[in-house]
């Protein structure tokens, strides 16, 4: 059931079309992910779907009495509020109607057959089932717990740093759970168990999401249904950010197949139209216009196929290993270092040595020390006791508050301070144009002053900014925070191939897993652990541990487990299973391989469509993972069983 509908929509600012003509429909129970380059329109349509931005021409149409809200990048709330009133003060309808419910259940003890009552007492019941409001206060502790707010529930909420308050403000968002949740960037200024939490809340809720992320994990995890708005136009993709990778490979190929086949026909045409005189003829006039046309249609396929493939390849991009650089240069020496703020202890008699092209992540929990350790290396903070030796070496440093930019200047001033358009890029000149449109900047955005653009715009010219100097390491805190998916594969693109050592802070596990090859786990209380594991599968194996201590907290006693071992057995389908379920298996995996292959092959995607073709291979895929799924349940248990025999 269709609870939003935008239906021939246009939005443009002046001469900018941001919108055009798209169509777009959000139904209950879909999680919609919105990408698309900064300045693209994924914030303006969200807004638009919010009903807090007109729009030029079309139709919005929403569902009768749909509440639909949305978590502001600078929540505002009310002044002298606690955090825990804060986010009671968003449950108070909720709360209304518990306390309705608990008083018309008293009033039918003895008024039973009251028809009014009982239909109110019934749509209550269906209002807080909807909204899992049963055990608000249980909730409110859960999350508070989770989003590492406990320690804050009393503290005035203008007291907290703006990350807090975004935290506080999704936290009651998720509680009160509206129809249609909108969120922009939720996960900038969570740790990566927060981010897990929040999935796990999304997920759990069954909420109708629309939300615009850079995490591409996260776009993975939740997202149903995956929209891109690229030049005023909305193309939809089924499931998540893999899913949309698979569809775009396939759309390039037809977008290559349809382009051959034009450039065929063209030629044909343009011999025809050489030969000259029949061209003249007055009935040919049609047939030269279409010549013509044909010509501006093959010079523009080009352009928006090599646009795709570029991106393509910036996504799937493996790091090159074949360079020779001397690893053993040696820039940080870390010696039994120890800080602490107050009295919590962040780094505890922590040595190590950091060298030339080492590409280190540092990683963990809000609070535990992260953007202290890179202070300490830049020298802005001392250490407690140890010592940091480092040698002569140009270091860059990239931090959200963007310090390196002036709001007063334009582009042009602040590459080229100077004067004139030529700009220095690691000791090659290049015109101001030619490399910032290497960062999706627009040759009209160049008069434009540093402080009128976007977040994200910023955050690109530091990048920016950053790139142009050759350094032999880079120290970066949070870079792809603000960012948009397009920014981030340049950014990785140039990580990649930088020759220096590479030190950054991030929450991002898809940019930590594809650029860091080493982790500084920062795990709370001074404890500091190295790790050449990628940063997923730490994760995992932490989560398994964790899962393991708890199994051992919670032992059975002997005694017990004899009840158990009788208690617990395979049922006569959960047998059958066992025995059928490797066979589906492996007859899914040939379906699999058949079907990618006939991807592979244009004969064979143009006879069964290619639309046809990644819709059943998306379903087999399913179906392949759930299957996988079960059996794997299937053999714990037979192990479960077997260590209680």
């Amino acid at each position: 059931m269709a609870l939003l509908d935008l239906i021939s929509l246009s939005k443009a600012y002046e001469t900018n079309k941001i919108l055009q003509e798209v169509d777009f429909s959000l139904s209950k129970g879909e999680r919609i992910a919105i990408i698309g380059k900064n300045g693209g329109g994924k914030s303006t349509l969200m807004k638009i779907c919010q009903g807090e931005l007109d729009y030029d021409d079309g139709r919005r149409v929403v569902t009768q009495n749909i509440k639909i809200e949305m978590l502001d990048q600078q929540p505002t709330f009310v002044e002298g509020l606690s955090v825990k009133d804060a986010i009671k003060a968003e449950l108070k309808e909720l709360k209304s109607a518990k306390e309705r419910y608990d008083e018309i259940s008293l009033k039918l003890e003895s008024d039973y057959e009251n028809r009014e009552l009982l239909k109110e007492h019934a749509n209550l019941g269906l209002y807080l089932d909807a909204h899992n409001a049963w055990t608000l206060d249980d909730i409110i502790e859960r999350v508070l717990q989770e989003f590492k707010l406990k320690e804050y529930e009393d503290r005035a909420i203008t007291l907290l740093s703006g990350g807090e308050q975004r935290r506080v403000a999704l936290a009651g968002l998720l509680l009160k759970k509206p129809d249609i949740l909108l969120l922009d960037e939720p996960t900038n200024h969570l740790d990566v168990y927060m981010v897990e939490f929040l999935e796990k809340m999304l997920l759990e809720r069954k909420f109708t999401l629309l939300f615009i992320s850079h995490d591409r994990y996260f776009l993975d995890n939740i997202a149903t249904r995956t929209i891109e708005i690229e030049d005023g136009k909305i193309r939809s993709f089924k499931g998540g950010y893999s899913d949309y990778i698979r569809a775009k490979e396939a759309l390039l190929l037809s977008m290559q197949k349809s382009h051959d086949t034009l450039l065929k026909h063209l030629k044909s045409e343009e011999e025809w139209l050489s030969r000259g005189v029949k061209a003249r003829l007055k009935r040919n006039e049609g047939r030269k216009q279409r010549v013509y046309d044909l010509r501006e249609e093959a010079k523009k396929n080009p352009s928006a196929i090599n646009k795709m493939k570029l991106e393509l390849e910036r996504e799937q991009k493996n790091f090159d290993n074949s360079k020779n650089i001397n690893r053993k240069k040696m820039l940080f020496e870390i010696e039994n270092i120890s800080k602490s703020l107050g009295e919590k202890s962040l780094i505890k008699d922590f040595t190590m040595r950091i060298l030339q092209q080492d590409s280190m992540a540092i990683v963990g929990k809000n609070g535990s020390g992260k953007s202290t350790f890179l202070k300490l290396l830049l020298n802005e903070m001392q250490v407690d006791s140890g010592e940091i030796k480092s040698g002569e070496f140009l270091v860059g440093y990239f931090d959200q508050q963007r310090v390196m930019l002036d709001d007063d200047k334009n582009l042009i001033e602040t590459f080229c301070p100077n004067g004139g358009d030529i700009v220095s890029v690691r000791g090659r000149n290049m015109h101001v144009f030619g490399y910032l449109k290497n960062f999706l900047f627009p040759k009209e955005h160049l008069d434009k002053k540093i402080g009128i653009l976007s977040g994200g715009e910023k955050n690109r010219v530091a990048l920016a900014l950053l790139f142009t100097k050759k350094y032999d390491c880079l120290i970066m805190d949070e870079p792809t925070n603000d960012l948009d998916i397009n920014t981030i594969n340049i950014l990785e693109e140039y990580l990649q191939s930088f020759e220096g050592a590479l030190i950054f802070v991030s929450h991002d596990r898809f940019f930590v897993d594809k650029i860091a090859k080493k982790l500084l786990i920062f795990k709370g209380e001074g404890e500091i652990e190295e790790s050449y594991q990628s940063y997923s599968e730490y994760l995992e194996i932490e989560k398994e541990l964790k899962e393991l201590d708890d199994i051992r907290v919670k032992k059975v006693p002997p005694e017990s487990s004899r009840v158990t071992n009788r208690a617990v057995k395979l049922t006569y389908r959960e047998k059958s299973d066992l025995e059928t379920l490797p066979k589906e298996i492996e007859e899914l995996e040939k379906q699999i391989e058949e079907l990618n292959n006939c991807l592979q092959d244009p004969q064979c995607y143009e006879k069964r469509g290619l639309g046809i073709l990644s819709d059943e291979l998306s379903s087999k895929e399913e179906e392949y993972e759930f299957l996988v799924e079960k059996y794997l349940l299937l053999e714990e248990k037979v192990e479960m069983i077997n260590n209680l025999i």
